[in-house]
């Protein structure tokens, strides 16, 4: 049940995260220089479980790209059977990889969510709905949102909920995505 929850939270985090302001092309950065030490490899159904340990370093993932951010394309989603992750990135990711079988070598991102974060959050929705910046329905939902992260911490016992990203750095592909049949023209 709390992995659900979790999930769940996950999913919500995502939403409201997907946004951003589009900028310049380029994912394909090429690794110049040789590592001291090799990169450790985290297969995704292990990323949530051990991402803790690996906050602020390097890791390589593989899986299949499920969804490129349409909102400024410097996110997208890597799944495999077994989990999944978000890869954030400065720059755009091209939308043809979105059915590719990548390798993706990036630093694990921690983003903390606690009492100091909703009561910001609390305040920042009460200010901005006050001044008519937004409708009752999006008031409503973020309203919704910090009680599901502070019933989330009280469920499970925690004075914080971890949710872990990997910043992107560079990715291999390594299967291009099947060609989808075209069409016949009738």
């Amino acid at each position: 049940m709390i992995r659900n929850l979790f999930l769940l939270m996950a999913l919500a985090f995502v939403m409201a995260s997907c946004g951003g302001a589009a900028n310049d092309e380029g994912q394909n950065d090429e690794t110049s220089s040789v590592e001291a030490t090799e990169t450790p490899t985290i297969a995704l159904g292990e990323f949530e479980s051990k991402a803790a340990d690996f906050v602020d370093q390097e890791i390589m993932v593989a899986g299949i790209v499920d969804h490129v951010c349409k909102h400024g394309g410097k996110k997208l989603f890597l799944v495999d059977d077994e989990g999944d992750v978000h890869i954030d990135s400065d720059t755009r990711f091209d939308e043809a990889l979105k059915g590719s079988k990548v390798n993706v070598k990036g630093i694990v991102r921690e983003f903390r969510v606690d009492e100091a974060y909703c009561l910001k959050m609390e305040e920042d929705n009460v200010k901005s709905h006050s001044e008519g910046q937004t409708e009752d329905e999006l008031f409503d939902r973020k309203k919704a949102e910090i009680q599901f992260y502070r019933d989330s911490m009280a469920t499970a016992g925690v004075d914080h909920l971890s949710f872990y990203s990997i910043e992107y750095l560079n990715l291999d592909v390594l299967e291009e995505p099947a060609d989808q049949p075209q069409e016949e023209e009738i």
